[in-house]
């Protein structure tokens, strides 16, 4: 497994000015007082991630970015940080503004934390990552098809289970009880159901029935695979189905949100560990990835490893997802935001700089 980049010592220890910058459109209809996937809770994290950089000695300026893209520009130019830490995620359902804020941030010339605009991207549109990955030759799920239209549907021929869900959301946006269909009408409703309510094809696989994992990954030119966390839903009731739903991962007072559980570290065989942290490697190095980031894997019948999802800007809040990994390998999670920073500063080797007057 391919281990950090020591980085230059003055780097590592030079204050600097940091411009942390996130999400704050409010404009996203009510929300429920028990979704922690809401605005509130992306103010708390970012609240909390700028104490942990101003712990290390950073000068941080938290920079909210709503619809006045041009004031942002102007007083992002105005602050002139020496690194941009990029928290910006789409709250509103199909935005896809978090590549083109990176784009803005790179074409002004600053270092930014995480990937590049172009693996954001495609990492948000999952048939176009889906299928980069698997002409890679990164097992990826059997039957992963784009569903455009409702005629579609009778031409599919992949075997159930199938998984159904919009193709260009994360965060578990748009999967429910409902996802898992095993009959072709079933596959049709679901279909249909996304069509309407997102405006967006769907994206259908093979569901897999196998553990399933998340894969932190952190680094520059030198990356770390972090300590496996296994999702386990042993506890579920047989009703719902073993998926990480948005209630799952949101909805504190659902079911599935309670009796969901992430063990870290997971007991794996060391031979499946190495097998399924390079083929997480493989998959964030195929698409661009940079700095942190997660893969979810899945087993398949045969105990393949095959990638679910490259999420190229995972949450990243102390004691859950990446940060829990990154304790269990020995790094609390101030230092983590400085290894993110240290990738920001070291620049991917591809990325020009070359800002845009």
């Amino acid at each position: 497994m391919a281990t950090l980049r020591r980085t230059h010592p003055k780097r590592r220890g030079k204050p600097l000015h940091v411009a942390l910058i996130y999400n704050a459109d409010t404009d996203v209809g009510p929300e429920a007082p028990q979704d922690r996937g809401g605005t509130a809770d992306l103010r708390h994290m970012v609240h909390a991630q700028a104490r942990a950089l101003r712990r290390l000695g950073h000068k941080v300026t938290i920079v909210p970015l709503a619809r006045g893209l041009s004031a942002f520009q102007r007083r992002l130019r105005r602050l002139a940080p020496q690194v941009v830490f990029n928290q910006y995620d789409d709250v509103q359902h199909g935005a896809l503004y978090e590549m083109r804020v990176a784009a803005i941030v790179r074409m002004m010339g600053f270092p930014m934390t995480g990937s590049s605009a172009l693996a954001l991207g495609l990492t948000r549109y999952k048939h176009m990552s889906a299928s980069l990955l698997q002409g890679a030759g990164i097992p990826i799920p059997p039957f992963t098809k784009l569903i455009e239209k409702i005629s579609d549907v009778k031409r599919y021929r992949g075997k159930p289970p199938l998984i159904v869900q919009p193709s260009q959301e994360h965060a578990g946006v748009g999967l429910d009880r409902t996802s898992i269909v095993d009959s072709k009408k079933a596959l049709r409703q679901k279909v249909a159901a996304i069509l309407a309510s997102y405006n967006q094809p769907a994206l259908v696989q093979r569901f897999l029935t196998g553990r399933e994992f998340n894969v932190g990954i952190v680094g520059g030119r030198r990356l770390r695979v972090l300590p496996l966390a296994e999702v386990d839903y042993t506890e579920l009731p047989s009703n719902i189905p073993p998926i990480m739903s948005y209630a799952a991962k949101w909805i504190e007072t659902s079911v599935e949100y309670q009796r969901t559980s992430v063990q870290c570290p997971a007991t794996v065989p060391a031979d499946l560990a190495r097998q399924i942290g390079t083929t997480a490697l493989r998959a964030f190095r195929a698409v661009g990835g940079w700095g942190y980031g997660r893969v979810d894997v899945r087993l398949d019948d045969a105990g393949v490893p095959r990638v679910l999802e490259v999420n190229c800007n995972p949450w990243l809040e102390a004691g859950v997802g990446i940060a829990r990994s990154a304790r269990t390998a020995g790094i609390e999670f101030p230092q983590l935001l400085q290894l993110i920073l240290n990738a920001a500063l070291e620049g991917h080797p591809y990325d020009m700089n070359v800002p845009m007057a």
